[in-house]
């Protein structure tokens, strides 16, 4: 049975950091692209970053523009783990971070259970 649990999550003031895990169990996702998604209170999941394979030509990651030079999402492939280290925490970061991973390209057909990240101002 695969599985992507995430952790990490937390009560955080604002300008404060967290990093959060996602660990994945029954398959290895060392050749899958990889993402955090969040959902905050009364709003749709959104996209936060991605992280492509290392076994690409060149492992790249992609951020929301509301997260670039905050957030890095980084991946060990050895520990089967991505991570998201979030500097600079803002009120508006609150929500449930989901971690997720493609089978299909371009589809995440895994997703975690979700931890949650609070910000208080």
């Amino acid at each position: 049975q695969v599985q992507l649990v995430e952790s990490g999550g937390g009560l955080v003031q604002a300008g404060g950091s967290l990093r959060l895990s996602c660990a994945a169990y029954g398959r290895t996702f060392s050749s899958a692209t990889m993402g955090w998604f969040r959902q905050a209170p009364g709003k749709e999941r959104e996209f936060v970053a991605r992280i492509t394979p290392l076994s690409w030509s060149a492992m790249n990651s992609y951020y929301a523009d509301f997260v670039k030079g905050r957030f890095t999402i980084s991946r060990d492939d050895a520990k089967n783990t991505m991570y998201l280290q979030m500097n600079n925490l803002k009120p508006e970061d609150t929500g449930v971070y989901y971690c997720a991973a493609q089978q299909t390209r371009g589809k995440y057909d895994y997703w975690g259970q979700g931890t949650q990240v609070t910000v208080s101002s």
